[in-house]
């Protein structure tokens, strides 16, 4: 039986091919993702590079931010609960998920089985968000692929105060004005996004396993601060970009056996 799950979020499409509910035939990843025609190209994509059709998979689950625009589904399915069984199937002693998306972040907490048992999202404001780290690497003149080389590199680490994206766009022009070097920004940078998302996960309670998930996981000084933040280990999920449809792939197989 082949499934497939469709994460599409809010800068990104995502799409998992999935056999039997074990191998992994195809994934693609195409950086646009709801109100764009970037779902429904990397769902063709992905079934096209296996030499399948539509007619060949048994059944397609669509989540994430533009699930409910996806009409090439037979289901949609909260990202919350398709990360939770994507990462589960991945990292099976996971107790925490740190999942910093586009425009949203989230701790959520795994019970029994990869079942969720908490959740507290930030999803009324860019800060703490990989929309926050394009808006500042955008004015450090670099690609956001390189905020954590630069950042690695500072000697003084500023602060940066506010928490609003816009106020804080404000707040990192004049600290470049005045001298303070992009690095010790692309630090300060650092330590804001991690300092907000790392309070969310203290309020459900750090447990370990800890895995993050989300492309901003992709940057590895976030990865290392959050740890010293939290002062516990934390996995950067195999599949970072991947899980959501990962398990969306996996509820397809199970709900269609």
């Amino acid at each position: 039986m082949i499934t497939a799950g469709v994460d599409i979020g809010s800068t990104s499409s995502k799409v998992v091919v999935l056999a039997e509910g074990e191998k992994i035939l195809n994934k693609v990843i195409i950086p646009v993702g709801a109100g764009s025609s970037g779902p429904a190209r990397a769902f063709e994509q992905s079934i096209r590079e296996v030499n399948l059709s539509r007619e060949d998979i048994k059944r397609v689950i669509a989540t994430g931010y533009g699930r409910n625009t996806f009409t090439g589904a037979d289901q949609q399915i909260t990202e919350i609960t398709c990360h939770a069984r994507g990462v589960y199937e991945l990292v099976p002693g996971v107790k925490t998920i740190i999942d910093i998306g586009g425009q949203d972040a989230k701790a959520i907490g795994i019970g029994k089985g990869g079942t969720v048992s908490n959740l507290i999202m930030n999803d009324k404001c860019a800060a703490g968000t990989g929309r926050f780290l394009e808006v500042m690497s955008r004015i450090l003149e670099i690609n956001i692929e390189d905020l954590a080389d630069l950042a690695a590199l500072a000697k003084n680490e500023i602060s940066i105060s506010n928490t609003c994206t816009v106020f804080a766009e404000s707040e990192v022009i004049s600290q470049l004005s005045t001298g303070t070097s992009r690095e010790d920004v692309a630090a300060g940078i650092v330590q804001s996004v991690v300092g907000r998302v790392a309070g969310l996960v203290k309020r459900i309670g750090v447990q370990c396993e800890v895995v993050m998930t989300g492309g901003v996981c992709l940057n590895w000084m976030i990865i290392k601060v959050m740890e010293k933040e939290l002062a516990v280990p934390v996995i950067a999920s195999p599949m970072a970009q991947l899980t959501g449809a990962l398990g969306a792939a996996l509820l397809a197989f199970e709900s269609a056996s």
